[in-house]
């Protein structure tokens, strides 16, 4: 093959490439796919002053200590059915908080409704979230889950309102709503004596 003939060629494949990748976006973007800018959310809330360290408990010790619906979705990733949660109604000024080991997540000020049937978020509160990639619906998705405990508690999509454009689409089971001026659950511990405290 000339050097012509590779030219043409390497630039027919980038051009299809190119479409293909395009396509892909353009499918992932339709479906409600993950924005490439949820792994740093500018905008988010500053963290609350709060000591914690992660916290690593075994499966047998998270279902002892949570409802079979919060332990599906928090440790299995599953998803609750939309609009089941009462959370997704809730008006009230307050902090949602991981239903697992109760690290503040979410300042009432960011949630808003989407219309999802699910309690949803345009900011976390700094530095409380993780985020990963998931490929269960075939496109790529950003799942996000407590960065404390690794428990699952949605996805992040980039249809939200502003000022961050996003959209954290939460399951309800995965978190508990502290009204403010209530003391908010101490973090739950691992200790010698109660390792599932």
């Amino acid at each position: 093959m000339d050097e012509r003939a590779k030219t043409t060629t390497a630039s027919r494949r980038g051009v299809l490439f190119g479409i293909l990748g395009s396509f892909s976006a353009a499918v992932a973007w339709w479906l409600g796919g993950a924005p490439a800018r949820a792994k740093e959310t500018p905008g988010s809330k500053p963290a609350q002053a709060l000591d914690w360290r992660p916290l690593s408990l075994s499966r047998e010790q998270w279902k002892k200590l949570l409802s079979p619906a919060a332990y599906s979705v928090l440790f299995e990733e599953g998803t609750e059915r939309p609009y089941t949660s009462p959370l997704n109604d809730e008006k009230r000024a307050g902090t949602y908080v991981c239903a697992a080991c109760h690290l503040p997540l979410f300042s009432s000020e960011a949630k808003f409704d989407s219309g999802t049937g699910w309690p949803s978020f345009y900011e976390p509160i700094a530095g409380r979230l993780g985020t990963s990639r998931d490929f269960k619906l075939v496109l790529p998705r950003t799942e996000y889950h407590c960065a404390r405990c690794g428990g699952h508690q949605g996805h992040v999509f980039d249809d939200g309102p502003e000022p961050t454009g996003l959209r954290y689409c939460n399951n309800g089971v995965a978190l508990e709503f502290v009204v403010e001026g209530e003391p908010l659950p101490p973090l739950r511990q691992k200790s010698r004596e109660n390792p599932a405290a």
